[in-house]
C-alpha cells in the first residue's frame, strides 16, 4: 500500500469513509439496531482485528508501566464515553446536525491543549472558538422544534467531541514512545471492556432475528471502513505526509458527513443549520490546526 497508493488518495478515501459512517450509524439505528449493541459489537470485532494487526506488524503490543494509566484515562475518555455519546446522538438527532457539530473537534483539541499547557492560544485561537460555538448554537437553533428539539443529541455530540479531542491530546506524549498502532490497539482493547458492560442488557434484549440485510451491511461498513481499513489508511497517510497536511482532508469531514445524510437520508437542513455549518467552517479556517486529531470516533 505504502507504495502503490499516494499518501493523499489514502487520506482522501478515509475522510468519505468517516463522512459517510455519519449516515449509516443513523440507518442503522433506525432499522433494528440498539445504540450500543451497534458500538459495542462493532469494536469488540474491530479491536480484536486491529490489534492482530499491529501485533503482525511490530510483533508486540507492550507498553511501559508508567504510560498505563495514561492509556486507561485514553481509553475510558476516546472510546467508552466517546461512543456511548455518538451512539446516542445520532439517535436522537439528525446524521446532518451531528456532523456538523463534529465540525468543533478541532476547537476544542486546542482548548483543551491550552488548558493542560500543551500548547499557547493566540487570540486567533479564542476568535475561532467562539465563531465555531455560535455556529453550533445557529445549528441547534434551526432544529427540528427549534432550541428544544435537537438540544439532546448535540449536547451529546459536543460530549463526543470532547472526549475525542481529549483522547487526541492525551495521544501527543504517548506517541513519542509508541507507534499509534500500538497505542489504538491498546486503547481499542480496553475501551471495550466498559463499552460491552455498558451494552449488556442491550445485548441481551436486542432482536437480532429483525435486522435486515442492510442493518447488517451497515454494521459491517462501520466495521470496517470506519474502523479497521480506515485506522491503517491514516496513520499510513500521516506517516507519509504528516499530520499537518492530514488535518486539510479532515476538516472535511462534517460537510460531508452533513451533505452524504441530506442525500442518502433525505434529511432536511434548514436555513439557520445551514448558515450554522458555515460559521463552524469559519472557525476551523481561522484556527487551523498544525496539528490533526486522532482518527475520527465514528
Amino acid at each position: 500500500m505504502r507504495h502503490r497508493i499516494p499518501a493523499d488518495v489514502l487520506l482522501l478515501a478515509t475522510v468519505l469513509f468517516w463522512s459517510f459512517n455519519f449516515t449509516v450509524v443513523k440507518y442503522a439505528l433506525t432499522n433494528g439496531w440498539e445504540p450500543l449493541s451497534y458500538s459495542a459489537v462493532r469494536f469488540a470485532i474491530g479491536a480484536v482485528l486491529f490489534s492482530a494487526f499491529t501485533f503482525g506488524r511490530e510483533h508486540t503490543l507492550r507498553v511501559r508501566r508508567d504510560d498505563v494509566w495514561l492509556l486507561l484515562a485514553a481509553a475510558a475518555l476516546g472510546i467508552w464515553l466517546n461512543q456511548v455519546s455518538f451512539s446516542y446522538s445520532v439517535r436522537l438527532t439528525t446524521a446532518a446536525t451531528v456532523a456538523l457539530v463534529f465540525g468543533t473537534l478541532p476547537i476544542f483539541v486546542a482548548l483543551i491543549s491550552r488548558g493542560f499547557g500543551v500548547e499557547r492560544l493566540h487570540l486567533r485561537h479564542w476568535l475561532a472558538a467562539g465563531i465555531s460555538f455560535a455556529g453550533v448554537g445557529l445549528v441547534a437553533a434551526g432544529g427540528a422544534g427549534g432550541l428544544g428539539g435537537d438540544v439532546g443529541g448535540i449536547l451529546l455530540a459536543l460530549v463526543a467531541c470532547v472526549t475525542w479531542a481529549a483522547y487526541s491530546v492525551a495521544m501527543g506524549p504517548l506517541m513519542r514512545r509508541y507507534s499509534p498502532y500500538r497505542i489504538s490497539a491498546f486503547v481499542l482493547l480496553v475501551g471495550t471492556v466498559p463499552l460491552l458492560l455498558s451494552a449488556s442488557r442491550q445485548l441481551v434484549t436486542q432482536d437480532w432475528a429483525s435486522l435486515g440485510g442492510l442493518a447488517w451491511a451497515a454494521f459491517f461498513y462501520s466495521l470496517f471502513f470506519s474502523l479497521v481499513f480506515t485506522n491503517v489508511m491514516w496513520f499510513e497517510g500521516i506517516h507519509r505526509v504528516g499530520a499537518a497536511r492530514a488535518s486539510l482532508y479532515a476538516n472535511l469531514q462534517p460537510f460531508l458527513g452533513a451533505f452524504f445524510a441530506l442525500v442518502v437520508l433525505s434529511e432536511e437542513m434548514t436555513p439557520l443549520q445551514f448558515a450554522g455549518g458555515l460559521v463552524i467552517g469559519a472557525g476551523i479556517v481561522l484556527a487551523r490546526a498544525t496539528r490533526s486529531p486522532a482518527p475520527g470516533p465514528d
